[in-house]
């Protein structure tokens, strides 16, 4: 069990009622996303309380009524899942640096420079968002917080989101060798919407991926073609 001088209250509010279980801040937040955490690591005592502060326990008819069941174990997951855990603030700032990596690399990933057609680099993003004074919400749904991270960046950072159409051909004398490397590394980036072989022993596909990913699939392939391979970006498709 988790010791109870370093845990924080997990809650949920039901009908009205209220229930809090004691947990490890890390671990609980492990399991509410889904990851598999045994739960005696997740909580410090097995009770279910109305208020932990004060000490009172919820009383069983109210559990089996709202939960469906007296079971301690399964209605501390139910409370971790659809409730709220108070986060220390040393999780707090872990998060708010996790989701502001994540939220940097998606820009990086999908955001393109509509002057170059090139991704910003993430240094220049990182500086931007200074720039515009983001602050990213650690409790909020990082897709949900995309959008208005873009509104503001616009007026600093022009940026359109795109996927990019790609065409790769290697050409017949190394298509033998290279076609399972050169698939495998096509596949890693995005979709393969066309793949076929051609009457003259050269192979050729059409892969979908991120527009900002384009510069990254070049030195890929020709890297593993030793700079054999033609390429074309086809299309482009903005996606926000």
């Amino acid at each position: 069990m988790v010791n109870v001088d370093k845990a924080i209250i997990a809650r949920l509010k039901k009908q009205g009622h209220n229930f809090e279980i004691l947990v490890d801040c890390d671990n609980a937040v492990a399991f509410k996303e889904g990851k598999p955490v045994d739960m005696k690591d997740v909580l410090a005592d097995t009770k279910i309380f109305s208020d932990s502060k004060k000490g009172f326990v919820a009383q069983e008819s109210s559990l089996k009524s709202l939960f469906g069941t007296s079971d301690a174990l399964d209605i501390a997951k139910i409370i971790i899942k659809e409730g709220e855990i108070q986060l220390t603030a040393e999780h707090r700032a872990k998060l708010k640096e996790q989701k502001t990596k994540r939220i940097l690399n998606y820009l990086h990933r999908n955001g393109v420079d509509p002057r170059t057609n090139l991704p910003h680099p993430l240094q220049r993003l990182e500086l931007a968002f200074e720039e515009a004074k983001i602050r990213i919400d650690e409790n909020k749904n990082e897709e949900k917080q995309i959008d208005e991270i873009i509104k503001k960046l616009k007026p600093i950072l022009p940026i359109y989101f795109a996927t990019s159409e790609i065409g790769v051909k290697i050409p017949a004398n190394i298509a033998g060798n290279t076609h399972s490397k050169v698939f495998n590394a096509v596949s890693s980036f995005g979709k393969i919407l066309k793949n076929e072989w051609l009457t003259d022993g050269s192979w050729m596909c059409v892969v979908e991926i991120p527009a900002g990913l384009q510069n990254d699939l070049f030195d890929k392939i020709n890297s593993v073609t030793h700079g054999n391979a033609e390429m074309k970006v086809l299309k482009q498709n903005s996606t926000r």
